[in-house]
C-alpha cells in the first residue's frame, strides 16, 4: 500500500499532459411553468480549453461566479458537462472521461480526486478519521484490515498528523487539521490529478501558509498534478506554476505565474493583480476598481464579455468576440487590443 515512486523517463522524452480539456461547456437550462418550457440558458462554462501537465499546479482564478468551481467539477464529472472533451492519461493510455459509463467512471475516480473548500462540512461528523480516509479504499475493493491500517498510518504521516489521531472524530480537530485529513483522504488511492477547490480560503492566514507548503511538498514528493481553484491571487502566486484567468465562463488569459504577475496582457488580469495587498504604502492607491459585477451567465453582453467593465474598451469591443489566441510560447490571451496595451503588473 505504499506510494509508488515516479517512473523515470527517457532523456529528451516529452511527458504527456495529465489532463487535456477542450471545448468544455456547462450550460444550465432554466425552465418554468406547467410544461417546463425552457426560459433561459445560463452559460456557466463556455468553450474552455486548458491542459494540466505532470507534476504541476495550474491555478484557475477569477471573481466569484466566473465558473471556476463548475469547471473543476466538470473535469471530474461531478457535474455532467454539456459539451466538450476531457482526456486524461491513465496507466499509459489516453481516456476520454466524457465517454465513460457509470462503472467505468467509478473505476476512473481512483486517478482523480478532490479537496473541498470547507474542512468543517467535507468530513462526516459520525465517522472517525480512520473511517474517513479509508472510505475511498473500501469503495475500490480494498477491505483487508491490515492494508487499511498500514495505508492510514502512511497517509497521516504524509500530511503531518499523528497516527494516534485516527480514532478521533472531526469535532476534535482545528480547521487546518481537518483540511489535512481531507488531503489525506484525497491521496488515499494515489491519484494522478487533484482538483483543489479553494482549499485554504476558510482557514486563518498562518494556517493557509502551512497547507500551501504541504501541497507544494506533496507535488514534489508524489509528482501529483493539481488544478488549484482560487480567487486569492496572493495565495496563487506562492502556489501555482501556471495560471489561467477566468471571466464569465471563459479563460481570458493563461501564462506562467512569473510572466502573468510581471506583465499581464488582459485588462481583467491587470485589475485582479492590482487588488493583491502590498505592504508598501506607495502602492496602496494603485488598485483598479472595476465598475459593475460579473455578467449574468444567462444574459451575457455582446462582443467581449468584459467590455462593460473594461477601462480600455473601444467600440469594436462591443461587437467582436475575442478569441483566446497564442501570443508567445506558454501565453494565451483573449483581447482585441493586446498588441496596443501596456499593462502594469507586480513583482513575484
Amino acid at each position: 500500500m505504499s506510494t509508488p515512486s515516479t517512473n523515470a523517463m527517457p532523456k529528451n522524452a516529452t511527458p504527456k499532459n495529465v489532463v487535456e480539456v477542450s471545448g468544455l461547456k456547462k450550460h444550465f437550462v432554466l425552465r418554468s411553468g406547467l410544461l417546463r418550457r425552457r426560459v433561459q440558458v445560463r452559460k456557466a462554462v463556455d468553450d474552455v480549453n486548458f491542459v494540466v501537465r505532470p507534476g504541476e499546479i495550474l491555478g484557475l482564478v477569477g471573481e466569484s461566479g466566473c465558473g471556476k468551481t463548475t469547471t473543476g467539477l466538470c473535469v471530474l464529472r461531478g457535474l455532467e458537462p454539456t459539451d466538450g472533451s476531457i482526456k486524461m492519461q491513465v496507466d499509459g493510455a489516453e481516456v476520454d472521461i466524457m465517454k465513460l459509463g457509470n462503472e467505468e467512471l467509478r473505476s476512473f475516480r481512483r486517478h482523480a480526486q478532490m479537496i473541498f473548500q470547507d474542512p468543517f462540512s467535507s468530513l462526516n461528523p459520525r465517522m472517525t478519521v480512520f473511517e474517513s480516509i479509508t472510505e475511498p479504499l473500501k469503495a475500490h475493493g480494498i477491505t483487508d484490515r491490515k492494508q487499511l491500517e498500514a495505508r492510514s498510518f502512511e497517509l497521516m504521516e504524509l500530511v503531518g498528523l499523528a497516527p494516534s489521531y485516527l480514532r478521533r472524530y472531526p469535532h476534535a480537530f482545528s480547521g487546518g487539521q481537518r483540511q489535512r485529513i481531507g488531503i489525506a483522504r484525497a491521496l488515499a488511492l494515489n491519484p494522478k490529478l487533484i482538483v483543489a477547490d479553494e482549499p485554504v480560503s476558510a482557514l486563518d492566514v498562518s494556517v493557509q501558509a502551512q497547507i500551501i507548503n504541504l501541497l507544494k511538498d506533496l507535488q514534489k514528493q508524489l509528482n501529483i498534478a493539481f488544478l488549484f481553484i482560487s480567487h486569492d491571487l496572493g495565495v496563487v502566486k506562492h502556489t501555482c506554476d501556471r495560471i489561467a484567468v477566468m471571466y464569465a465562463g471563459k479563460i481570458v488569459e493563461e501564462a506562467n505565474t512569473e510572466d502573468l504577475y510581471s506583465q499581464p496582457l488582459h485588462p481583467y488580469s491587470e485589475a485582479l493583480l492590482s487588488s493583491v495587498p502590498r505592504p508598501d504604502p506607495r502602492f496602496r492607491d494603485d488598485e483598479i476598481i472595476l465598475s459593475g459585477e460579473v455578467p449574468d451567465p444567462a444574459n451575457l453582453p455582446s462582443g467581449c464579455p468584459f467590455h462593460p467593465r473594461c477601462p480600455y474598451a473601444e467600440a469594436r469591443c462591443q461587437e467582436e468576440v475575442p478569441a483566446l489566441r497564442t501570443i508567445s510560447e506558454g501565453r494565451r490571451v483573449a483581447c482585441l487590443r493586446v498588441e496596443e496595451l501596456s499593462l502594469r503588473g507586480i513583482r513575484v
